[in-house]
């Protein structure tokens, strides 16, 4: 994953994450993503980076202002 400099960003649900496992499911759902093309704009902080790639299989991210 490239390195984003911005405070915030922005992360768009591409793929659905139907018969994937338990963990992923979860962590889609706790960063908001629920329906594919929902997006959602969270803080750019070392929990939430974790959170994404964990799952950045399914998801796109950009920076956001």
């Amino acid at each position: 994953m490239k390195t984003i400099e911005t405070k915030n960003i922005k992360v768009t649900l591409l793929r659905s994450f139907a018969g994937r496992n338990e963990s992923q499911r979860k962590t889609l759902v706790s960063l908001g993503l629920s329906k594919i093309g929902s997006s959602r704009v969270l803080p750019n902080v070392n929990p939430i980076l974790g959170q994404v790639n964990k799952v950045i299989q399914f998801i796109r991210v950009e920076p956001a202002e």
